[in-house]
């Protein structure tokens, strides 16, 4: 009788850990697949542009830059954004890309690439919407580790977006 329950409880063991692993499994697996859209999460900012204190346009802009094992001083990567720009129908209708400047420090992009609702970029970006239009925009790279996307519009004004390298509190010293 003995042996017999030792059995049980080892079969018994078994099966919970077996169980356990599944669960375990299937935890891991969500985990991954959220982890980059929180890390993307983390390096997005969004402004509201008005118009007679009315909500125009959302703009969003998520900052590319993984941390690497190079040297800061070898690290001559260019800075890459995805920009989201979000509008009512009436305003899309009439907003074109010659209606607004987008800067980094100061300086104009290299390049401004329109991207369409299938792409893989927009497949872990924050805040993607139906009507909005994306735009891969890179910049040269800078050194700062710190610096602002600035959007001007001579109908909607300007609004900074603030971005680092590095986590945000690292320079505040305050949480978010």
């Amino acid at each position: 009788m003995c042996r017999e329950t030792v059995l049980a409880f080892c079969l018994f063991s078994v099966l919970l850990a077996s169980c356990t692993s599944k669960e375990e499994k299937a935890l891991l697996q969500v985990y991954s697949k959220e982890k980059i859209y929180h890390k993307k999460l983390l390096q997005t900012e969004k402004v509201q542009l008005y118009d007679a204190n009315e909500t125009k346009i959302l703009l969003t802009a998520t900052y590319l830059y993984t941390q690497t094992d190079v040297p800061k001083e070898k690290d001559k990567r260019d800075e890459v954004f995805i920009v989201g720009v979000n509008m009512e129908d009436e305003e899309a209708a009439s907003f074109n890309a010659e209606d607004f400047n987008l800067t980094l420090n100061g300086t104009l992009p290299k390049e401004v690439k329109i991207l369409k609702k299938s792409d893989i970029y927009l497949k872990h970006i924050p805040f993607v919407t139906e009507w909005g239009q994306y735009f891969e925009v890179v910049f040269p790279h800078t050194s700062n580790a710190k610096f602002d996307l600035l959007f001007e519009s001579d109908i909607y004004g300007m609004k900074k977006l603030h971005f680092a390298k590095k986590a945000k509190y690292v320079f505040t010293k305050e949480a978010f």
